[in-house]
C-alpha cells in the first residue's frame, strides 16, 4: 500500500488488476498525468491495452470530496448514450490496496486541448470543434436520468440554494484567512437564487474544453473526463461554468479567450454559444444569466480555496502548481460580484 499522490506501487496495483481485470497481463509501466490535479490519475501501459487509474487522494479530505465511485457510477451508466465516455472496468472500494479508493477505466486516445484558444486548429476546425462542445452538452442535459438509473443521483429540490450551501461550508472549511469579497459574494448569491424552475438534468460541474478528449484526426468528442462534480441538478449551472472560463484571461493558467478576437480565430461569441445550446434544446432564451455566471465564478473559487488548503496541508496532486492557482481566489470573487451587478 502507498499514500503517495505522485507515483502508485506498481507491483501491487499489477497483482490486483490480475485478479480482477479480466484480460490484463503485464508488465505494466505507469505514468501521472499532469491533469486530474484534484484526484491523481495515472497512465497504466502493458504490451496489449493501456488504462487509466484514477484514485482518491489519501489523507485527511473534506466530507464528500473526490468521490471517484460517483464517476464510475455516471461514467458507466453514460455508457452508449450521446454523451461519450471511456468505458469503465472495476471500482475498488479497499483503501488497503494502494491506500484510498480508485477506479479503473479504458484509455481514449485522441487529442486534448487545455485551452479554449485552440491555437493549433485552422479558423474552420476551431469552429467546428466548439460547436462539437456544444452538442455534447446539450445531449447531456438532454439524458433520460430514470432510464440511465441515475434518478437518485443527487436530491430533489433548488439545486442552487443546494449548492451555494455545500460550496460555503466547503469554502469555510478550506478558509486560510478573511477574504470580503467571497464573503460579500457569499451574502449576495443567497439572496439572489432564482425560484425553481423545474428543470432537473444531469449536470457535469466542470464541463470544459481541457475535460474532453477529441478525435486525432477530426473534430469528434471521443471522451468527457473528470466527472468528480456531476450531480442531478440544474443544466444552466454547467453552462454557464463554460461562459465563465472563457471570461479567464488566455494562456496556460486562465485558460480563457478575455481579449480574443473571437470572430477572426473562428470561435463563437458567449451570445452564440448560448443561442445554440438553447436552439438544440428547444429553449427560448435564458433569463438572469448573470446569477448563474456568478454562481460559476463563487464555486470555482471555493474549489480553488479547498486546492490552496490541501497545498498547505502537504497532500495536493501538484503543490507548486496549487499553491499558485490558490492565489487567484479573488479573482473569482471579483468576477462573481461583477456578474451579479450585472445581470
Amino acid at each position: 500500500m502507498t499514500s503517495d499522490t505522485q507515483t502508485l506501487d506498481i507491483p501491487t496495483v499489477s497483482a490486483y488488476l490480475a485478479d480482477h481485470l479480466p484480460g490484463f497481463a503485464g508488465p505494466l509501466t505507469v505514468t501521472k498525468f499532469e491533469q486530474g490535479q484534484s484526484n491523481p490519475t495515472f497512465l497504466l501501459c502493458t504490451p496489449e491495452k493501456n488504462y487509466v487509474l484514477r484514485r482518491k487522494p489519501p489523507g485527511q479530505l473534506l466530507k464528500s470530496a473526490h468521490a471517484v465511485d460517483r464517476e464510475y457510477r455516471v461514467q458507466k451508466a453514460l455508457t452508449g448514450s450521446d454523451v461519450p465516455v471511456a468505458r469503465m472496468h472495476l471500482l475498488c472500494e479497499d483503501d488497503s490496496i494502494i491506500g484510498s479508493m480508485f477506479y479503473i477505466m479504458d484509455h481514449v486516445p485522441g487529442r486534448n486541448f487545455n485551452r479554449p484558444t485552440l491555437p493549433d486548429l485552422t479558423p474552420d476546425a476551431r469552429g467546428a470543434l466548439m460547436d462539437e462542445m456544444n452538442r455534447v452538452l446539450a445531449a447531456l442535459h438532454d439524458i433520460d436520468i430514470n432510464a440511465r438509473g441515475l434518478s437518485d443521483y443527487g436530491p430533489p429540490g433548488n439545486y442552487f440554494e443546494r449548492q451555494i450551501g455545500r460550496w460555503t461550508k466547503q469554502y469555510r472549511a478550506s478558509e486560510t484567512g478573511t477574504l470580503a469579497e467571497m464573503d460579500r459574494l457569499i451574502d449576495l448569491l443567497h439572496d439572489s437564487i432564482p425560484a425553481d424552475d423545474g428543470q432537473r438534468t444531469l449536470v457535469h460541474g466542470d464541463y470544459r474544453i481541457d475535460n474532453m478528449i477529441f478525435a486525432q484526426n477530426g473534430t469528434e468528442c471521443r471522451a468527457v473526463l473528470d466527472w468528480e462534480l456531476s450531480t442531478i441538478g440544474h443544466p444552466y449551472a454547467d453552462l454557464a461554468g463554460v461562459i465563465m472560463q472563457w471570461q479567464m484571461p488566455p494562456g496556460a493558467e486562465g485558460r480563457g479567450l478575455a481579449g480574443v478576437d473571437r470572430a477572426a480565430q473562428g470561435l463563437p461569441t458567449d451570445a452564440d454559444f448560448i443561442a445554440n445550446y438553447c436552439a438544440r434544446r428547444g429553449l427560448p432564451g435564458i433569463d438572469n444569466f448573470g446569477f448563474y455566471l456568478s454562481f460559476c465564478f463563487f464555486r470555482m473559487g471555493a474549489i480553488i480555496q479547498g486546492v490552496r488548503k490541501r497545498a498547505l496541508s502537504g497532500n495536493a496532486s501538484n503543490p507548486e502548481w496549487a499553491m499558485r492557482i490558490g492565489e487567484k481566489v479573488p479573482l473569482f470573487a471579483q468576477h462573481g460580484l461583477k456578474a451579479l451587478e450585472e445581470k
